[in-house]
């Protein structure tokens, strides 16, 4: 059961609560504590429905089929004709293929030919399939009888009129669109697009076209970031570059927090001479929590400003990414409204790279799957793990999850392994 959010007073109350490093899923509870779905709706067309996360329920106005109708190719017969012993031979009177129903009664006898999809005729009820008779002018002989109903599909099989096809909460996947069509349906209420705005912090960060001078670097976090908030469907602000200065810095939260249901900020979340994210967190809004126990991406700060949530990202590359699956895009997830979210599965594997891991904290090194010749499965380390190395994210297909108590792990032993597409 969902629990209401809560306010930061009552989250510092909890016996597991510590704001200066807290443990990775203690964090991920907390976080969801204070998520609620954003508030506003739209009435979209389906197609413009894609990856958009329902507001209200579909109810089916229709059974599917709404008709009793064949699964096969083949040949409506009455069952009461056949007999288990004997073959019989039955009078060919017409056909039914989808969309052209036969429209006399079958009497004693007779049978007709059907396609897949096709209405069964009046007083027929079973299916032979066309493979199992053989067909001598206007009569075909059925050997072997098959049991009464086979082949046969029944009106409202798949949905009943009044069924909730689709529940409130739910993401429109491709099947959900021909799911709708299917039913008559051409738009859905849907809840309306997450706004999301993000900068990125630093005097050495400049923006790609820019020439570098001695000490200054091109900013590709908001690059990772906008292709990680694309894939999730929301609306995107991109507020560019913001000085290490408070007032600069100030004045961006407060623009973003006006515009904003999520805050992204890179960098500014260390306990640096130059961070101020924090601080000024606590004094425009609030802070739940600023240090994981994790590796990387220990300074990650998340409060409120407003009603905007905040969430305060390391400043390395793969921090960025590896707190932003972890944590940030669940977040997103819930308040676009989506409801009964699982956590991305994970399995166990063997790694074939001998592993550096100090106990106390988790850590999401960066894995690639590798297939012997007997088509067992392994993984194995990109290399280097450093959180500055953003090609270690290009490189991996999955994450090599160690928990807070593992320390140092041979070549050979088991680890837990997350892919990366699926969450990505």
């Amino acid at each position: 059961m969902n629990q209401p959010p809560i306010s930061l007073s009552q989250a510092s109350c909890q016996d597991d609560y510590d704001p200066n490093s807290m443990s990775v899923e203690a964090a991920r509870t907390l976080i969801h504590r204070f998520l609620k779905p954003v508030e506003g709706y739209e009435q979209v067309s389906i197609r413009q429905g894609l990856n958009r996360i329902l507001a209200k329920e579909i109810i089916s106005p229709l059974d599917v089929p709404a008709h009793v109708n064949s699964a096969m190719d083949g040949y409506a017969v009455r069952h009461a004709d056949l007999d288990a012993k004997t073959p019989a031979s039955l009078h060919v009177i017409g056909s039914s293929f989808a969309g052209h129903p036969y429209s006399a009664a079958v009497s004693a006898g007779e049978c007709v030919r059907i396609m897949t999809g096709g209405v069964m005729p009046k007083g027929t009820d079973t299916v032979v399939i066309q493979e199992k008779v053989r067909l001598e002018g206007s009569h075909i002989t059925v050997g072997t009888a098959p049991k009464k109903g086979d082949n046969v599909r029944e009106k409202g099989e798949d949905l009943r009129q009044g069924q909730v096809v689709l529940a409130s909460g739910h993401m429109i996947r491709p099947a959900d669109l021909g799911l709708l069509a299917s039913l008559g349906i051409n738009e859905i209420r849907v809840f309306r697009r997450l706004r999301v705005a993000f900068f990125s912090t630093g005097d050495e960060l400049r923006s790609i076209g820019t020439p570098l001078e001695e000490g200054q670097i091109y900013d590709s976090n908001r690059y990772t970031l906008y292709g990680m908030l694309k894939r999730l469907d929301v609306d995107i602000l991109d507020m560019g570059v913001v000085e290490d200065a408070p007032k600069a810095l100030e004045e961006a939260l407060i623009e973003a927090s006006t515009c904003a249901d999520v805050i992204l900020t890179s960098g500014g979340v260390s306990v640096g001479e130059a961070d101020f994210i924090r601080d000024l967190l606590q004094k425009l809004g609030e802070v739940v929590f600023w240090k994981i126990a994790m590796k990387p991406g220990r300074p990650l700060a998340y409060g409120k400003i407003g009603p905007a949530h905040f969430f305060g990202l390391p400043g390395n590359p793969v921090s960025v990414m590896v707190t932003f699956y972890q944590f940030v895009q669940q977040a997103i997830k819930v308040l676009m409204g989506q409801t009964n979210l699982a956590a991305p599965p994970t399995f166990r594997l063997p790694c074939l790279s001998p592993l550096k891991k100090a106990p106390g904290r988790t850590e999401f090194q960066r894995g690639i799957l590798v297939q012997d010749d007997q088509g067992n499965w392994a993984v194995q380390a990109t290399g280097a793990q450093g959180s500055g190395i953003l090609r270690s994210m290009s490189d991996a297909n999955c994450f090599i999850i160690l928990p807070e108590a593992q320390g140092h792990v041979a070549a050979g032993d088991m680890v837990e392994i997350q892919l990366l597409e699926g969450i990505v």
